[in-house]
């Protein structure tokens, strides 16, 4: 990640609107924010949500509040819970997410 044309800056996220994504199963509404070619995230997963795909987007990601359950096309599964992250950069290992009880993140990609 080349972080460059980002001005200092403070987001106060709960000014920023949600957009809606539909999982599979579930909801999950991003507040996104773009500094050239960063994007950075505070994203809510309703309970019972499920990824409708693989994703293969690097990313940075950390467990803000409530549980999310990461599983590798590989077959490996991890469990995210409040102050644990995961990185993995793009194209490296597909990976789909859900949660039973709903999770709030701060993601960066």
């Amino acid at each position: 990640m080349d972080m460059q044309n980002i001005p200092f800056g403070a987001t106060d996220w709960s000014q920023i609107l949600p957009t809606e994504h539909k999982g599979e199963t579930g909801i999950e509404y991003w507040r996104t924010q773009q500094f050239d070619e960063v994007r950075v995230r505070m994203v809510e997963y309703s309970p019972g949500y499920l990824a409708d795909h693989w994703c293969t987007k690097g990313h940075i990601l950390l467990c803000l509040e409530g549980e999310l359950h990461t599983e590798l096309a590989d077959g490996r599964k991890f469990v995210l819970t409040p102050g644990i992250s995961y990185q993995v950069a793009d194209g490296a290992e597909p990976h789909r997410s859900y949660t039973l009880t709903g999770a709030k993140l701060f993601i960066v990609d």
